[in-house]
């Protein structure tokens, strides 16, 4: 498992086992070192954009002062919403590693691929956009439906 996965999946564990939100765990690396990790925290904050990559973006935005995150990756436990994906590259993040996909994050009651299908695209990020460690994080995510959770 890439190493950059396993603690973005111990950052979504941190916040599903707090009740912060859901499985969505990420970390901004910049040369080969994480500047920033977050989780979902969206009922935490009762802020329906504190998603797992945008806490990690502003965490990795304040470890650099800088707005600029050009030379980092990011790496994610689900595919980012759209909004999520939007902030990547008004980071200037250069690549977006993700576990599961949109239709997983459907899976347990999430409900991206509305958004998906609204605002679709994707095709045209496929360079940007690369999947890693499914599997693992498809664990992280039947560990989350086998939590009492909130659906939002």
């Amino acid at each position: 498992m890439n190493k950059f996965m396993k603690i973005a999946i111990e950052e979504a564990r941190v916040g599903i086992g707090k009740h912060h939100g859901g499985p969505f765990g990420a970390v901004v690396v910049k040369n080969g070192e994480v500047v920033g990790h977050g989780h979902n925290r969206v009922l935490k904050n009762n802020d329906p954009t504190c998603h797992g990559e945008v806490d990690a973006i502003r965490k990795a935005c304040y470890n650099l002062d800088t707005f600029d995150l050009s030379g980092c990756e990011l790496y994610t436990t689900g595919e980012p919403c759209h909004m999520c994906l939007c902030a990547c590259m008004w980071a200037n993040i250069e690549k977006v590693y993700y576990g599961c996909t949109i239709a997983d994050n459907g899976k347990i009651g999430f409900r991206d691929d509305k958004f998906n299908d609204i605002f679709s695209g994707r095709e045209k990020l496929k360079d940007y956009l690369i999947e890693c460690d499914r599997e693992e994080c498809l664990k992280l995510f039947d560990e989350y439906l086998q939590l009492q959770h909130t659906v939002y």
